[in-house]
C-alpha cells in the first residue's frame, strides 16, 4: 500500500538545513510516536529555533556538554531534555553534523490517537490542551530522556518520526519572541525566533521570561 502523501517520511535533506529555514517549515508537519498501546500523531503548530554557538537562548551557547550532546550529532535526531524538575520537552536537530541547532516542538493538534494522549494529559480541559506548550506535547507523547537521540527520519522501526503533514502556507506563518526565555535571546528583535500557525487554538500563549525567585 501506498502511503497518502501526508504521510511520507521527511528526508534527512529536509534538516540538513539552516534551522531558521527548517523551523517554519515545520508548522504544518506531523510527528508519530510509536507505543505499544498504538500511535499518537500530532500536527504542529508552533516551533521555536535555537542556533547553538551564534544564539545566547541555546542550550549550546557555551559548548558541548553531556546534556545537549545530541545537538552535535546528525540532523533530524531528537533532542530531550529535562526542565524545572518535573518536565521533558522534545526539539529536532538541524543543520550540518557539529553546527548545534535545533527546533524546540512547542505545540501541536493531536490528529490520531487522541484516546492514548489523554490518558497521558488528565489535566487537560479539552482536546486542543493536549499538546498546548513543549511540556504537555512531549507528556502526551510519552516522550522523556530515554527517546534522546532517537533518529526521526530512520527507515524500519522507531519510537519517533516526521512525516510531510500539510504544511502551512508561508503568509499563515507568524514569528515573535521566543517565550520564557531570557536576556538577549529573548529580544524578539534580534531573535523573532518563534513560529506559528496563526489562529490555531492548539498554540500556547506568549509569556516573557520571569526570574525564579530563589526561597528564603
Amino acid at each position: 500500500m501506498i502511503a497518502p502523501p501526508d504521510r511520507m517520511p521527511l528526508p534527512r535533506e529536509f534538516f540538513d538545513r539552516p534551522v531558521l529555514e527548517v523551523a517554519p517549515d515545520l508548522v504544518g508537519r506531523i510527528l508519530v510516536r510509536t507505543t505499544p498501546d498504538g500511535p499518537i500523531a500530532v500536527r504542529l503548530t508552533e516551533v521555536e529555533a535555537y542556533d547553538g554557538p551564534n544564539d545566547p537562548g541555546s542550550h549550546a551557547y557555551r559548548g558541548r556538554t553531556a546534556r545537549n550532546a545530541v545537538m552535535f550529532g546528525p540532523p533530524g535526531h531528537v533532542y530531550v531534555y529535562f526542565t524545572y524538575g518535573m518536565w521533558h520537552c522534545m526539539n529536532l536537530v538541524c543543520g550540518p553534523e557539529g553546527t548545534a541547532s535545533a527546533v524546540l516542538l512547542r505545540a501541536g493538534e493531536v490528529v490520531e490517537g487522541v484516546e492514548l494522549a489523554r490518558k497521558r494529559r488528565l489535566s487537560a480541559r479539552n482536546d486542543k490542551e493536549l499538546a498546548k506548550g513543549p511540556a504537555r506535547l512531549a507528556t502526551a507523547l510519552e516522550v522523556g530522556r530515554a527517546l534522546d537521540g532517537t533518529d526521526a527520519c530512520a527507515s524500519g522501526e522507531t519510537p519517533l518520526r516526521m512525516l510531510t503533514g500539510t504544511p502551512v502556507a508561508p503568509d499563515q506563518v507568524r514569528s515573535g519572541p521566543r517565550t520564557g526565555v531570557a536576556g538577549e535571546g529573548g529580544n524578539g528583535d534580534v531573535h523573532p525566533w518563534r513560529f506559528w500557525f496563526a489562529n490555531d487554538p492548539t498554540v500556547s500563549p506568549y509569556r516573557a521570561h520571569v526570574p525564579r525567585r530563589r526561597s528564603s
